[in-house]
């Protein structure tokens, strides 16, 4: 980084070792949580709870690549975010996809465990966006990072809402709905760091 004198890693910069720790606390529950959802997705029929399940997986890897890009050329980082970015647009087109299929079978989901469910991850996506909070400002890599655990945190809030508004009319749209607001959360996430590598990649030399 700049205004960094040390020889190796600066201490202010995106491998200092409190990073590290966050990522692999953030791998660790992130994976967790993708299990925990992915058996209550299919339990509770809910699209919304399947979506932010995926998102879980996503970003359990989004974190293991972080880390293992943590120690390389900056090059190298920007190009790692540049293909995390790609993923996040792709994870939006499959909840669209999924949320048609959805809407057409006229499935109902069960509120009370997509409510239950929801505010576990809730807890959990605010206690990892907490530790990666003082990381947002750094290279795409670590900007993808973020805006991974800001979203997984929003995209709870909306779940808990979805499930109040089946509970509440008894129909399965407020779980469509919620499930289009992660897919753009997604797409446009993932566009803003595709947009932040290729500046980053233009501006460095090849590797």
């Amino acid at each position: 980084m700049a205004g960094c004198s040390c020889g190796t890693a600066c201490e202010s910069g995106p491998t200092k070792p409190a990073y590290r720790r966050a990522l692999w606390v953030a791998l660790v529950l992130n994976a967790l949580m993708f299990g925990v959802e992915l058996v209550s997705s299919f339990k509770a029929e809910s699209v919304s709870l399947l979506a932010d399940a995926v998102d879980f997986l996503g970003d359990a890897g989004n974190y293991a690549v972080a880390l293992f890009v943590l120690g390389l050329a900056p090059v190298w980082r920007s190009r790692t975010a540049l293909w995390k970015g790609w993923l996040m647009l792709g994870y939006g087109v499959f909840v669209l996809g999924k949320s048609a299929w959805q809407w057409t079978a006229g499935i109902v989901p069960e509120p009370v465990i997509m409510s239950w469910v929801s505010l576990l991850a809730l807890a959990v996506n605010l206690g990892v966006a907490v530790l990666l909070y003082a990381h947002r400002n750094g290279d795409a890599q670590a900007r993808s990072v973020w805006l991974c655990s800001r979203n997984d945190a929003l995209g709870n809030l909306a779940v808990i809402a979805a499930a109040g508004g089946v509970w509440a009319t008894a129909q399965g749209w407020p779980d469509i709905a919620v499930a289009l607001v992660l897919a753009w959360l997604a797409l446009s996430s993932g566009a803003s760091v595709i947009r932040h590598a290729r500046e980053e990649l233009r501006a460095q030399p090849a590797a």
